[in-house]
């Protein structure tokens, strides 16, 4: 059974996007996923499609209206998890994206304007998630980077299923360095290790530096890893 995303959007044009290329397209046209596209604004029911108000009590912008949201909402398939993009959310990660994929499906709500009324975010149990402390002009460029962290974890998606496992985040820790021919580039050679057939050692190597780069430029990280192995 292909993997289901349902997207909630005032701009489906938007998708999917470059999730139309590569390998992901490449599975999307297969069948190991499948995109269910849905106009927010098709569910207004004034003349005017209107789909955000003025913010009660006041303030800058505009604000999406729960009725409209909560109908465009209900008529999706709803056995799935109900993402809302959102700067206040929670961070996403690759555990996360791994708990997606081995769910079947997702629904990505992408919300416009200065947010989505909380209602509607309470009625219908939408989970807000982040893909960083800063703020885009929609949900929508969110919701595609979710989606290629997800897709990509499918069985079939990419040519060599190892590659997925010594990526950045699987261990907890950042990926070691990558190198390829020609064997000097301006000056630079490539690791004497890398190149000696000698895997054990290889392995090693590729552990240490994962370590290092870890330990430098993501000391949170790298805190939860040694914690992780102490116990171990």
């Amino acid at each position: 059974m292909s993997f289901k995303a349902q997207v909630l959007t005032l701009y489906p044009e938007m998708f999917p996007g470059f999730l139309g290329h590569s390998m992901a397209g490449r599975a999307l046209e297969n069948g190991i996923w499948s995109l269910d596209k849905v106009q927010i604004r098709d569910f207004a029911s004034d003349r005017h499609h209107s789909v955000d108000d003025t913010p009660s009590g006041g303030g800058a912008g505009m604000v999406m209206k729960p009725d409209v949201l909560a109908k465009a909402i209900d008529s999706v398939d709803n056995h799935y998890p109900r993402l809302l993009m959102s700067p206040r959310g929670r961070s996403f990660n690759q555990k996360m994206a791994h708990e997606l994929k081995d769910g079947g499906g997702v629904t990505l709500v992408c919300g416009r304007f200065e947010g989505v009324d909380e209602r509607v975010i309470e009625a219908r149990n939408l989970i807000e998630v982040s893909i960083g402390d800063y703020v885009l002009s929609g949900g929508e460029g969110a919701a595609l980077i979710i989606l290629d962290s997800i897709v990509r974890l499918l069985p079939g998606v990419m040519g060599n299923n190892q590659s997925g496992e010594q990526e950045s985040f699987e261990a907890g820790l950042l990926e070691y360095p990558q190198y390829t021919r020609p064997q000097i580039f301006e000056g630079r050679s490539i690791p004497e290790v890398l190149t000696s057939g000698n895997h054990q050692e290889i392995e090693k190597w590729r552990k240490h530096r994962s370590e290092e780069i870890t330990r430098a430029r993501r000391p949170d990280l790298y805190s939860i890893y040694e914690k992780n192995n102490r116990k171990a």
